[in-house]
């Protein structure tokens, strides 16, 4: 169905047809978000992090605090973009995107001690290291993999503090930022009429 005004196509419900251009851009958004969840997964099942452990453990706990720190620090840079109300700022894709990072990293430190024995119950592969990072996370704690060692448990408590302060705030900030965001939307149609 044509539209006489406009000279444009209308869609099935009356609405103007958006053209194809308009159909990719959601899908190119989603590409966008997914690409680096992808990227950061495959590193996280293909980085070869057995070779640092064994060469040097305290190399292994230096890029553990490296990497923790780095995601800390951007997470922080967000935090304050959202608080401080950065217009440029996208934390709706970033913040999420830490959040997994984080996980990924403390997934990454347990799998590594996991290899020590006495440390874990249960815990023998990254996909048992990723399971008890969401489950910790999610303070679900099934039981099934138990963290024994001092070393495993002292990094498990870190966990649960780090999500409690950061991930906490990341969230937070977060839904203060999404519920700005409708409020404009609101705001923005009342203004036109509804």
């Amino acid at each position: 169905m044509t539209d006489r005004r406009s000279g444009g196509r209308r869609g099935g419900d009356g609405s103007p047809d958006p053209g194809p251009e308009h159909r990719r851009e959601p899908l190119l958004g989603w590409l966008r978000t997914s690409a680096p969840v992808a990227l950061m997964l495959v590193a996280y099942f293909l980085l070869p992090l057995h070779l640092v452990r064994t060469r040097s453990p305290e190399l292994s706990w230096g890029l553990f605090v490296l990497a923790l720190g780095a995601v800390t620090a951007l997470l922080l840079r967000e935090i304050r973009a959202v608080l401080m109300d950065v217009p440029q700022a996208r934390p709706g894709v970033t913040i999420p995107l830490l959040m997994i990072a984080s996980i990924l990293v403390f997934a990454a430190a347990y799998h590594q001690i996991a290899q020590e024995s006495g440390e874990f119950s249960g815990l023998r592969t990254r996909v048992d290291a990723l399971y008890f990072t969401v489950a910790t996370v999610a303070t679900v704690g099934y039981g099934d993999i138990t963290a024994h060692g001092q070393t495993a448990r002292s990094l498990v408590i870190g966990q649960i503090t780090y999500s409690f302060v950061f991930l906490t705030a990341a969230a937070t900030a977060l839904s203060r930022r999404l519920r700005r965001a409708l409020g404009e939307r609101q705001d923005g149609g009342a203004g036109r009429g509804g």
